[in-house]
């Protein structure tokens, strides 16, 4: 494509990009991404289908536990068919408007994670610090709300990012650097000035990813005090017990975000491939490892699984 071809965004189609240098390699390395897709599909699946029938999983924690699982199965099939169609087909022609949609939800069931973190987080606080008054607060009509605004937050947050690429134009070589729609990514390609969109796009994430962060390490903070402030050596480690999933949760989730922020910043000298795989797994880590997590940290859920599983080989 010309590099001075002026193009409007009704008429454009992107090129997405699979492993530079390894393109010979993408069936075999189509393999493992098979295997991770299989495992956060049929983990969160399970997941959410264990606190569906299981009554003794309708409890505050769980149903928070239900909007993760949601969220990691959007995530995770936001980038499935771009991804697979890319080491499968060769398929990387997508749409302006396709792009978007895909970009869009990405950046959606991101936020709506680092929210429902949050929200577990303040679950975690009113059940250690509050106890008395965990029932009354948590009740299921709030949480319902807590899932509702978590939703609507997110897209009323994300919509004006997305939707001002809208006026710009794009002159340069349509191709992308990773096998999805990127924010940053779509923006380079624009020959129109981009400051309007970098800071609202900034100013997005700094809102929600940055302050649902902020938030999450208060809410450990005033749990730590409480959990000191208790006398038995066995209680604290009992209140300490029920933040351990949700601390490994936060670390799949914010850990993999800061290494790809600070690999696309300082590691501009590493391989093209390196950069691609990081920027691939990064969005997978997450919907793969949060069953796990929940399934060997939590008693009453590796329980719900195990017995699940059970009727089913019945």
């Amino acid at each position: 494509m010309s590099n001075l071809q002026n193009t409007t965004s009704s008429s454009i189609i992107f090129l997405l990009t699979g492993v530079p240098g390894l393109e010979a390699f993408h069936i075999w390395i189509s393999i493992p991404f098979c295997f991770l897709y299989i495992t956060a599909l049929s983990g969160n699946s399970l997941i959410l289908f264990a606190i569906v029938t299981q009554p003794s999983l309708h409890e505050p924690m769980y149903y928070f536990l239900s909007m993760l699982s949601t969220t990691d199965l959007g995530l995770s099939i936001s980038t499935l068919v771009t991804m697979l169609g890319i080491f499968w087909f060769n398929a990387r022609k997508i749409s302006f408007n396709a792009c978007l949609s895909q970009m869009f939800f990405i950046k959606l069931f991101t936020v709506m994670e680092s929210s429902v973190l949050l929200a577990m987080a303040f679950d975690r606080f009113v059940a250690i610090s509050h106890p008395l008054k965990y029932a009354t607060t948590l009740t299921d009509s709030r949480i319902a709300q807590i899932g509702v605004a978590i939703v609507i937050r997110g897209t009323l947050t994300l919509t004006p990012m997305v939707a001002l690429l809208k006026r710009l134009s794009y002159c340069r070589s349509l191709v992308l650097h990773h096998s999805y729609c990127f924010h940053p990514d779509v923006m380079k390609l624009s020959c129109t000035d981009t400051k309007i969109n970098n800071v609202v796009g900034l100013t997005a994430m700094i809102s929600t990813v940055g302050v649902d962060s902020i938030l999450i390490l208060l809410s450990y903070v005033l749990i730590i005090k409480t959990v000191l402030s208790i006398a038995s050596p066995e209680e604290r480690k009992k209140a300490f017990s029920t933040c351990i999933s949700h601390i490994g949760a936060v670390a799949i989730f914010y850990i993999p975000l800061i290494s790809l922020s600070f690999v696309h910043r300082f590691g501009k000298q590493a391989p093209p491939y390196v950069h691609t795989m990081i920027a691939n797994t990064y969005l997978l880590i997450p919907p793969v490892m949060n069953p796990i997590i929940y399934s060997v940290k939590t008693k009453q859920i590796r329980r719900a699984v195990i017995k699940i599983l059970h009727s089913k080989d019945i």
